[in-house]
């Protein structure tokens, strides 16, 4: 018998998180920042790169964060969600490609690049979240979740792979150094995010939701419906304490994966022993998200949430008495085990609490939550370590975030409806 996840809406909508994880690891995480700081704002103080860095992830998180909301109803009454995803893949891929043509101190055009690649790379997830509840069997919403952020760990594992192969040797690949090795990563990535693209952009028709209408009528009745949704927010009391949940946890998962690197490079860790680190998560992260989606279809996604929150509680400890790049690796095998699943049961459960005719509009909520989860982390972090003086121990106060988030989660789980659809046991 054919399984749920090779059925071709589920492994079309699956190879676009191969696609895009692409622009998350290469670009985001790894060579962008090193380029933007190392050759083309080389000259300027690391202040005040740091400071346009910012500028650029700020100022396209805060747009996004701000429209998310309506652009999912928007396309929830357009008919079709195919069809802005292909809009912001476009948005995203075209300043992708862009950065490997920046001059040598082009810094301003390249932080205006990054920052639209961006606004790109988060759109699209509005749109490609909100099509689980189109593409996921009865019963698979977990799983066909958990395959998607496998698939992604694998995309973006093995082109990273590739690309920290041609930064370290880049005579093999005909390269003249690693400068050039890095803008020829950013044309790769911008060439596999289009093409695995394909196969989930050319289903428009066989997923959309409901006949296509004008686009100016569906702009001005996703809006009137977004109006209307926070006049009955009560209605969907799940959704909403799901929501706050969502926002304390995810906020220490994210401070965490975005000081990792900036912790080890403290503790003075060479940098290829860091991003070595970086593809251990990407690759111990395929087999344990998939795993979390089986055990979420045959017992629940709540469980796997609440797996995941207890690791990440575990490894804000960890981190304070981390020393040796040894120990950075298991805690790279410990995010890695956790990261994926907690991102991908999350996506699935807040499935089962919203309207399914309304997906794109809820899921807008639910990434404006996501862009919103930078604030918390960060502000308890400087304050804990401005009152004791310590560095270190700061990192003890996500445990706070964690644990907030879990006990809202449990509220959640109390005024969850029933089901839509059967959940087999």
């Amino acid at each position: 018998m054919k399984s749920p996840l090779l059925q071709r809406n589920v492994l079309s909508w699956a190879l676009y998180d191969w696609a895009n994880s692409s622009f998350a690891t290469t670009v985001m995480v790894v060579f962008f920042p090193l380029f933007f700081k190392k050759t083309l704002a080389a000259e300027l103080p690391d202040e005040v790169s740091t400071f346009w860095l910012g500028m650029a992830n700020g100022i396209s998180s805060f747009v996004l964060a701000v429209m998310a909301p309506w652009l999912g109803a928007l396309a929830d009454k357009a008919g079709t969600h195919t069809r802005f995803l292909l809009l912001f893949t476009i948005i995203g891929v075209i300043p992708t490609a862009a950065l490997a043509f920046v001059g040598p101190t082009g810094w301003a055009l390249a932080a205006v690049l990054f920052g639209i690649a961006s606004l790109g790379f988060w759109g699209g997830l509005i749109f490609y979240d909100s099509m689980l509840v189109k593409v996921a069997p009865a019963g698979r919403a977990d799983s066909v979740s958990g395959f998607g952020y496998a698939l992604g760990y694998l995309g973006g594992g093995v082109l990273l792979t590739v690309n920290v192969v041609m930064y370290g040797k880049p005579a093999l690949f005909g390269l003249a150094n690693a400068d050039a090795a890095i803008r020829a990563s950013f044309l790769s990535v911008a060439i596999w995010w289009a093409v695995f693209s394909i196969p989930l952009l050319w289903r428009r028709h066989a997923l959309a939701t409901k006949p296509a209408i004008e686009l100016g009528t569906a702009a001005r009745a996703g809006f009137s419906e977004l109006i209307q949704t926070f006049h009955e927010l009560r209605r969907y009391r799940a959704a909403i304490l799901f929501l706050l949940a969502y926002w304390m946890y995810i906020d220490g998962v994210n401070t965490i994966m975005k000081m990792a690197v900036d912790y080890g490079l403290a503790l003075k860790f060479p940098a290829d022993s860091l991003i070595l680190g970086i593809l251990v998560i990407q690759y111990v992260g395929l087999p344990a998200t998939l795993l979390f989606g089986y055990l979420g279809d045959r017992i629940s996604p709540l469980l796997g949430i609440f797996i995941a929150i207890v690791v990440y509680s575990a490894v804000t400890v960890y981190a304070v008495f981390m020393t040796q790049v040894s120990e950075f690796y298991v805690m790279a095998v410990a995010i890695g085990c956790v990261q994926g699943a907690i991102q991908s049961m999350s996506r699935s459960y807040y499935s089962r609490l919203i309207p399914a005719d309304r997906a794109g509009e809820f899921y807008g909520f639910y990434n404006m939550m996501g862009k919103f989860a930078a604030v918390l982390g960060p502000m308890l972090m400087g304050t804990t370590a401005l009152i004791t003086g310590d560095t270190r121990t700061s990192i003890i106060s996500l445990v706070v975030l964690f644990a907030a988030g879990a006990i809202l989660l449990l509220f959640a789980a109390k005024h969850r409806p029933p089901s839509p659809v059967p959940i087999p046991t």
